[in-house]
This record gives C-alpha cells, structure tokens and sequence, in this order.
C-alpha cells in the first residue's frame, strides 16, 4: 500500500535531462571522493548469491529474497539484498591488509519493501568495506569515518550546486552523534522515527548509533541483522531532507561482528541455527578480517542533493497506481 506524501507547493528544480545529467554526475564525483577518502578500490559483486552460503543480508529477518532456478545447475539462486556479508569474505580472498577496502555498486532486488516517497523495491547503492585491526574497533574509530564519509558528501554538493545553482539545498557539515538510548530519554513518548525526526530537524546531519539491540523500554529502536553489524558499534548517517520535511537515512554502517559480538547477537535474535552456515562458521572460527562497512544509497544520496520529492525521480522502478496517479496530478515526473 503507497504512502505518497506531496509536499506543498513542489516543484522540480531541475527538468528531465538535466536531472539526468546530474544523477550521473553525482555517482561519479561521489565514487571519487568515497574511494580516496576510505583508501577504496573498485571490485564487480554479485547479483545473487547461493542461499545455503549464509552470504545474503537477511535484513530485519522476515523479507523473503527473489529467488529462482537455475536450469544448468539444478540448484537455486537468491538476489541480493544487500552485500554486507559477501564484501567480508571478498575482502579475505583478495587479501587486503588494514587500512586498505573495497567498493561496489549494489543492485537489489526487495520485494516486501514498503512503497513511498523514499522507498522502492529496487535499490541501488555503493556497498563499501574495509580491513581495520583490534584496536580500531571503537566509538571514536567509528565517528572519523563517519565524518570523512560526511566531507565526501558535502564536496560532492557543493561541485553539483556549482554547476545547477537552481539548487538550493543546504548540507550541515557539523555531524550530531547519539545513541539511540539517548534519542530514546530525549523523547521517550515518541517513536524511533519520530525521535529521528525531531532530532534531526535541529541538528541537520547526525549518525544515530547502537542500532539492534532491545532499549530501557524493551524495544529496539530499529530492526538490524545480528550477523554482519556490532550493534555497540553502528549506526545511520542522516541527514535533515528540507523538501520533505524529514530525517532522511543516506547510509547504514557500522563496525563488522567479530566473534564474541556475532556469538551474543546470534543468541538475542533467535537465530542460532546460523551457526552451521559457512559464512558464520568462518566468522565464529575467526577466519575473516576484522572490518568495518555500510552502504550508501545512490538514489538516496541523488534525492537529497537534487531537492527530489519522489525516489522515482532518479530512479527506474515500478509503482502501484496509486503512487503512478498521485505523482501524475502534484507533477512529480517519475522517470
């Protein structure tokens, strides 16, 4: 069921080509600053995976993958719903040393996702990871990503806004850490997307951290897989959507499990019959680098700076006729 949401008085600040012409602007820029930023280089990923591997994200564990058959094989394949698991395993067969990462565009394929102005079933970002040590694995190691990602960001804005000045968009390059126990004793009568909202309508940019695990209240602020993020040590990057008035989430990251986080998390989520998967197996063994990682949504990311009511705007999907007619009478042209 759509939930479309027409801002008043929208209008596209950009026609179709030019929009186009920025769209593929942005992922280039973008990709330039990511990869020198975090010390990235460039690898192809997969489409789909084998499920018995363990390898594909299992999100907030109820959305089914697109699966199918393959006639060669006789076996079966799953498309992707993130790569957080597989970049781990590619960052262990290339063998890259600390400090060093990966990056690939992510196409997938989410089917149970809900339809809005922010969300379709097809997504499309750079999944990014990288090798850290031990003594990496903290707070503090975490922010400084999080801000160079943020200054990669705003430096691809501001080439853009050069280039359109009918943009007008205002990126704050202050980032406002919390965790989510925070957001929850500022606003304890709210919902998690209510506290993101209010915060973030002060503050602008923030990364909202400790996502997963259950809060004072007995619930968590938000769903997240228990085998590829340290819930002490992830977060959201938001920032502050003035088009349509929201906390808008450019990316999920976080600092990877090692074992005795994947151990505790497996066991509070129910899911320890992932132990016996290979992926887990590995992980649980200590065979894998230690990491850490996310994905940053290219729609997402071309909404924000291209002042976009509609992710249909920047991207190809398919819609429900209520989406299709409510953005045909606002004039919000879906490409």
């Amino acid at each position: 069921m759509s939930k479309l949401q027409i801002p008043q008085g929208y209008t596209p600040k950009l026609g179709a080509y030019d929009t186009q012409r920025a769209i593929g602007m942005i992922k280039r820029m973008f990709e330039d600053q990511l990869s020198a930023a975090l010390n990235l280089k460039r690898v192809s990923a997969p489409l789909f995976v084998d499920p018995a591997t363990g390898l594909n994200d299992d999100l907030n564990g109820v959305e089914r993958a697109v699966a199918f058959d393959i006639a060669e094989t006789g076996g079966v394949a799953a498309v992707v719903h993130s790569l957080a698991k597989w970049k781990r395993m590619a960052l262990d067969k290339y063998g890259f040393a600390v400090g060093q990462g990966l990056y690939t565009d992510m196409n997938a394929i989410r089917r149970d996702e809900e339809m809005d102005n922010i969300h379709s079933i097809y997504v499309d970002q750079w999944d990014w990871e990288r090798v850290i040590s031990a003594e990496d694995r903290t707070l503090d190691f975490l922010k400084e990503i999080v801000r160079k990602i943020v200054r990669a960001i705003l430096s691809t804005h501001d080439a853009v806004a050069a280039k359109y000045p009918a943009l007008t968009t205002d990126l704050t390059p202050e980032v406002a850490f919390i965790t989510t126990q925070e957001l929850e004793d500022l606003y304890p009568d709210m919902t998690g997307k209510e506290r993101e909202n209010a915060f973030l309508k002060e503050k602008k940019t923030a990364f909202i951290m400790q996502i997963g695990d259950k809060l004072r209240s007995g619930k968590p602020h938000d769903g997240r897989a228990p085998d590829y993020d340290d819930w002490r040590l992830n977060g959201d990057l938001m920032f502050w959507n003035e088009t349509l008035g929201i906390a808008f989430e450019i990316s999920s990251m976080g600092i990877r499990v090692d074992p005795k986080s994947l151990d505790e998390q497996l066991t509070k989520a129910g899911a320890d019959d992932r132990r016996s998967l290979p992926f887990h197996k590995m992980l649980l063994e200590n065979k894998l680098p230690l990491t850490i990682g996310g994905g940053i949504g290219q729609s997402r990311l071309c909404m924000l700076m291209l002042e976009k009511a509609h992710v249909g705007e920047v991207q190809v999907s398919i819609w429900d006729e209520e989406t299709l007619d409510g953005c045909r009478e606002a004039g919000i042209p879906l490409l």
